[in-house]
């Protein structure tokens, strides 16, 4: 019986199981979970988890600028328990009701200060090497490609997170509103949002640029339906969707990271942005052309 109300606990604190990796499922997020029950016994809040996992993820790539396998290894264990905190926040932030924008612009922002700065030592790893300024350009052009990445692959999660739990249960935006938001906020009086929102709103409207077909679907659907979508309209939205969150997975941390681990212990570090340019833009491309192929079906069966 103890073990079942865990297990079920465990889930209550994860967003679904339908957008869960098999890494995260059997490893982050049972290592999450008992770290927000550690701090939520201490009464830590979730930002404060995450601003502790950005220094960590930070302190990891300082460590990678080593061409040292023990500092190499230690840098890995400390961006495992960097990821393992920024489970903890969201876990800590379900499982207590803690949620605020504040604590999505950090735990949005978390992952990028650890990368940025995993770049910047494998950069200056590798220049004095014979890479010169080339290395810097592959990074360059390898970070833009990360950030269209994670930002598909959050996209379309809270997209079918959407579908399955409502809005409550999603993050999904407009741009459209996220402009009006930001006309209506005081630099004075919202300094810390309102420059939140300027950043956001462009996010957010990047991501609709690349989603011009579920812009049409989701559009009719609200039109037609207002915020009571049926029910069948969801099934069906969710079993096409679904099989595309193995994707949105890959395209985010744990396939990155091993392929930069492997990379580093090899002591070939820039194989890890080669990876990010060829294999996973291939996988952004498919993901994308496979979900605007399945919401333009389902916009011609509305219409």
């Amino acid at each position: 019986m103890e073990k079942e109300n865990r297990k079920k606990n465990l889930e209550a604190s994860l967003k679904s199981l339908d957008t869960e990796e098999f890494i995260d499922i059997h490893f982050y997020r049972p290592i999450g979970y008992r770290w927000a029950l550690f701090f939520n016994k201490l009464d830590i809040t979730p930002n404060s988890v995450t601003i502790a996992s950005i220094f960590l993820g930070v302190a990891a790539g300082v460590l990678f600028y080593y061409n040292d396998i023990t500092m190499t290894l230690c840098g890995m264990f400390m961006l495992i328990w960097a990821n393992s905190y920024d489970s903890a926040d969201g876990q800590l932030a379900r499982l207590t009701g803690q949620k605020s924008e504040l604590g999505r612009l950090l735990d949005g922002t978390s992952g990028d200060f650890w990368f940025i700065t995993i770049y910047a030592s494998i950069c200056l790893r590798l220049y004095p090497e014979g890479w010169g300024i080339w290395i810097w350009i592959l990074a360059a052009i390898t970070g833009f490609c990360h950030s269209k990445q994670a930002a598909m692959a959050d996209y379309y999660r809270n997209i079918h997170l959407f579908f399955l739990k409502g809005k409550a249960g999603s993050e999904l935006d407009n741009s459209l509103q996220q402009k009006e938001l930001y006309k209506s906020l005081l630099w004075k009086n919202d300094f810390i949002r309102k420059l939140f929102i300027f950043f956001y709103k462009d996010y957010t409207a990047s991501q609709e640029k690349l989603t011009p077909k579920f812009q049409l679907f989701f559009k009719a659907t609200k039109e037609k339906y207002g915020d009571n979508i049926p029910q069948d309209l969801k099934d069906e939205f969710r079993v096409l969707s679904k099989p595309l969150m193995k994707y949105t997975n890959i395209l985010s941390f744990n396939t990155r990271v091993i392929v930069l681990f492997i990379g580093l212990l090899i002591n070939e570090p820039w194989i890890y942005f080669v990876f990010e340019i060829t294999v996973l833009n291939i996988l952004l491309i498919y993901m994308i052309m496979r979900h605007e192929s399945f919401c333009k079906k389902l916009y011609q069966q509305l219409s």
